[in-house]
């Protein structure tokens, strides 16, 4: 990667990944790891949006539900919208998207970045009781839904605002470039918009289920439901913070006008970006109980559609609305009735003749007790 910033500019960035990369390790390697990420993390939210819309039809909803799964329904969009620009990026090394791409690939990832810091935030207001139903859930989600997706698309402009084809070579290249004219005001925007969207928003998440925590586990002698659902959110906060750091710190580094960081940590830092979309299911259907029970669900659900072919498949596959445990229940109560309804032929036989007393005289094998007992 050979690339000199024009003299009129402040700083030059290249978006929608790192281009012009020299070697066909990285030209292989990068789009098969952003490629088995996006697989990965796309079924794990397709599984849990489900459970979540599956909740919600059987009147098991909350506040938090509907919650996360607008923050699934971010990373599945994340994974499937953005990731493959970056895959197809590093694989041609140069850019071959068009005009309109390049000009709003790195808004509407930003776009989709800050949702996702800011749902989690909306989170600390949300209650963990049940709904009746999705129709009944308090009107301030939907506002806040609202809110926040509004706020995250009018942050990232510039980025849609400074994004611009330039030629290089044979090829051409979607680039960042910030005149010289704006440097003041966009030096001071760049130092408050990573703090308003990211900084600020993780610290106060994680003090808040931190403190909530500690208190549910002092003044309780034993976890309750809610205080599971507190370290989920928790550990969901942790690992956006952890996670998205090196791409933040990237970003800010570049547009502050230092050095430019290194290639490695560039990639480095997208790579995590992607990552982080995908390891937000696996934490939900590892720590969260209802979770992981939907996924037991519809696991079962799935294996008695399958085993419609089986003769009596109807008797094994029992009714699995609550719990995944209530199968092996009712598999084992059929198997111990059907064990009841059976019985032995010869022990029947031998009851039947004992029920059968009576013996006809001419039958009878000692004559003389009869006659005894009659005198």
């Amino acid at each position: 990667m050979d690339v000199n910033r024009p003299a009129n500019v402040s700083y030059f960035d290249f978006i929608g990944g790192v281009q012009l990369l020299q070697g066909e390790d990285t030209r292989t390697a990068m789009p098969v790891i952003l490629i088995g990420i996006c697989v990965s993390g796309a079924v794990g939210n397709l599984l849990v949006l489900l459970i979540f819309i599956r909740d919600f039809r059987n009147g098991k909803g909350s506040e938090v539900k509907a919650l996360l799964a607008s923050l699934a329904s971010t990373d599945l969009v994340i994974l499937l919208l953005c990731a493959p620009v970056r895959a197809v990026t590093y694989y041609k090394q140069s850019w071959t998207l068009g005009s309109f791409v390049c000009s709003t690939t790195d808004w509407f990832q930003h776009s989709c970045v800050v949702a996702k810091t800011l749902i989690l935030a909306a989170t600390t207001r949300a209650k963990h009781t049940l709904v009746p139903s999705s129709l009944s859930s308090p009107t301030w989600i939907h506002g806040a839904l609202a809110f926040i997706w509004i706020v995250s698309m009018m942050f990232p402009l510039p980025q849609m605002l400074f994004a611009s084809l330039v030629p290089q070579g044979r090829d051409k290249i979607c680039v960042s470039e910030m005149p010289v004219c704006a440097s003041d005001f966009m030096s001071l925007f760049y130092k408050i918009y990573p703090t308003a969207t990211f900084v600020a928003p993780v610290i106060c998440t994680l003090a808040y289920y931190t403190k909530t925590l500690h208190a549910a586990v002092n003044n309780a002698p034993s976890p309750q439901h809610q205080s599971k659902v507190t370290l989920v959110l928790l550990c969901l906060s942790g690992a956006l913070g952890l996670m998205l750091l090196p791409e933040w710190g990237t970003f800010t580094w570049i547009r502050l006008g230092f050095n430019k960081p290194p290639v490695g940590l560039i990639i480095f830092a997208q790579v995590l970006l992607y990552a982080c979309s995908a390891l937000s299911p696996v934490i939900l259907m590892t720590m969260y109980d209802d979770v992981r029970q939907g996924l037991i669900t519809i696991w079962f659900i799935a294996t008695c559609r399958g085993s419609k072919q089986i003769p009596n498949s109807d008797k094994k596959c029992a009714k699995t609305e609550g719990n995944g445990a209530e199968v092996g229940a009712n598999a084992v109560a059929n198997a111990v009735s059907g064990e009841k309804e059976k019985t032995i032929p010869d022990v029947e036989h031998f009851w039947t003749g004992r029920r059968n007393t009576h013996v006809e005289e001419e039958q009878d094998p000692v004559p003389w007790e009869r006659e005894e007992k009659m005198l």
